[in-house]
């Protein structure tokens, strides 16, 4: 187990354990008797819910912010022509063949083949793959 994970749970079970302190400290059974039901629940809900919120927050990755640089190494390793990149980045804006062609001023058959040698190039057989894969590798924004 991970630090940053272990002491999240240590923390988690030290808030449960205060919480029960002071629950016994209170004389839960007092405060039952003089409030309804209903309130004691929605305190304990409450309770609950504030605290998967917090726990939930401190557990998510943090957003890499900052300007994209793209990984010109990997580009340069998977043999990625620049034409390769232009067609990629069409991709991953949702054109279709023809549109990507019209666009580059190119034929279809042409970005089918540039279509293809991504995929090769990036062992994917899948547009949304292809897409993904190259987010990963910072190839494309």
């Amino acid at each position: 187990m991970t630090k940053p994970v272990f002491s999240t749970i240590l923390i988690y079970a030290l808030a449960l354990a205060a919480a029960a302190f002071a629950l016994q400290w209170l004389e839960y059974r007092y405060f039952l008797k003089n409030m309804p039901t209903e309130i004691y629940i929605a305190l304990l809900a409450t309770l609950f819910v504030s605290l998967g919120i917090w726990v939930g927050y401190r557990l998510t990755s943090k957003q890499i912010s900052g300007p994209f640089e793209r990984n010109d190494p990997a580009l340069k390793s998977l043999g990625i022509s620049d034409r390769e990149l232009e067609v990629l980045e069409a991709l991953a804006q949702g054109q279709s063949n023809k549109e990507i062609a019209r666009t580059l001023g190119i034929s279809p058959n042409t970005i089918k083949t540039h279509v293809a040698h991504l995929f090769e190039k990036l062992a994917v057989d899948r547009r949304v793959l292809a897409i993904e894969k190259a987010k990963s590798l910072r190839l494309i924004p």
